[in-house]
């Protein structure tokens, strides 16, 4: 496990032992500093939502058993941990922190009823607790947020909401735009934001990419031509018509200007894999998104030589998988182990020829060496 990993397991596992001690004033505190000074770890998380989702997961962890467990559902085993969550919400007056964690928990266990279901094959029962856990989190984010405007975090929160909201078109913009405003720095919320514009979630191509832009004009004394990239990053990995209109020139150019602000190593390791891996998948789909798919898959070339020193093996896994976040790893080892084969994979096919020639690939602190014939 790379350093950075084990920096995000102690951070879930201090805001569960908080939780579990009942230290929610401490828990609060911690969750309100980290949130204030954006503190992230190495791999760009938001300690605040490592912090938080530790506080809740003994409870989410509880409710997806049991539901998926397939016997006769126990009303105490899916009621019990949201109570107590609740009840420490009261009596510590509302505070924001407590409530975010409140909040995340509902929309966690509205996503655990809601399951993979269609809409006419969802019962109704489970229909009806997804709707109302959804309910309950939409009426508590506001009274947090109007205790503490300028929470990325809480925006966040209200972000991850709208997925439930069917009307929420007119709001998404909106919503990320002034998330984003809070917290510039964190590219993930750029990346959220671009795949809920896609025509599956709330926009359309067209609004895609114009808010692309004015992300990238009002973040560019933080990302230069960055925040266009990042805003495209995922929606275009998942939806090939995004890919076929993509303007892959300031695309290119804010892969440039990430790599110049954020060099650091993780950083290139995700440029790199997403270029080798992630937009790869979807390849022969699409003739007019292939030939941007190309164009772009060829900053792996010098992401990994002239930029690369280290291999993390784990953002190479993510990137098999399409960065998906809700994925669940069950062996962290064998996830890691899977990730350093396919970006060796990866680098072997960049570097064929030096490979053939007889030439072997070496990872140095200035760089990838190769050396022999």
């Amino acid at each position: 496990m790379q350093p950075e990993d084990v920096v995000g397991h102690k951070l879930i596992e201090r805001g569960r032992h908080l939780a579990r001690q009942d230290l929610w004033d401490e828990l609060s505190q911690e969750m309100h500093a980290a949130d204030a000074a954006r503190k992230v770890t190495p791999c760009g998380q938001p300690v605040v939502d490592l912090l938080a989702f530790g506080a809740r997961s003994d409870v989410v962890l509880a409710v997806e058993h049991a539901l998926s467990d397939g016997k006769a559902i126990q009303e105490y085993d899916l009621l019990c941990g949201i109570s107590e969550l609740e009840n420490e919400y009261r009596l510590h007056s509302g505070d924001p922190m407590i409530g975010l964690v409140v909040a995340l928990t509902h929309i966690d266990m509205a996503w655990a009823w809601r399951g993979t279901a269609t809409d006419a094959t969802l019962p109704p029962l489970h229909s009806a607790r997804c709707a109302a856990h959804f309910d309950r989190a939409a009426a508590v984010l506001p009274l947090c947020q109007s205790r503490l405007a300028d929470s990325p975090a809480l925006a966040a929160a209200e972000c991850a909401l709208l997925a439930s909201q069917p009307q929420a078109q007119a709001r998404v913009a909106q919503k990320y735009e002034a998330l984003i405003a809070l917290d510039p720095q964190n590219q993930r919320h750029m990346r959220a934001m671009g795949t809920h514009l896609l025509p599956r979630w709330f926009g359309s191509h067209q609004e895609l990419e114009v808010q692309a832009l004015r992300i990238a004009a009002q973040t560019h004394s933080v990302w230069g031509a960055g925040g266009y990239t990042w805003v495209q990053f995922d929606a275009i990995a998942l939806d090939d018509d995004a890919l076929a209109q993509v303007d892959v020139e300031y695309f290119l150019e804010g892969l440039c200007d990430i790599v110049h602000r954020r060099p650091d190593q993780q950083m290139i390791n995700l440029l790199a894999a997403y270029c080798a891996i992630t937009l790869q998948k979807r390849a022969g789909t699409n003739p007019k998104a292939d030939e941007a798919r190309e164009q772009i898959c060829e900053a792996a070339q010098w992401l990994i030589r002239d930029h690369m020193t280290e291999l993390h093996p784990m953002i190479w896994a993510h990137a098999a998988d399409g960065f998906n976040n809700s994925l669940r790893i069950n062996s962290p080892e064998r996830f890691a182990a899977r990730g350093h084969t396919d970006a060796l994979r990866a680098i072997s096919d960049l570097f064929r020829e030096e490979l053939r020639s007889g030439q072997s690939v070496t990872f140095t602190p200035s760089g990838l060496q190769f050396s022999g014939n």
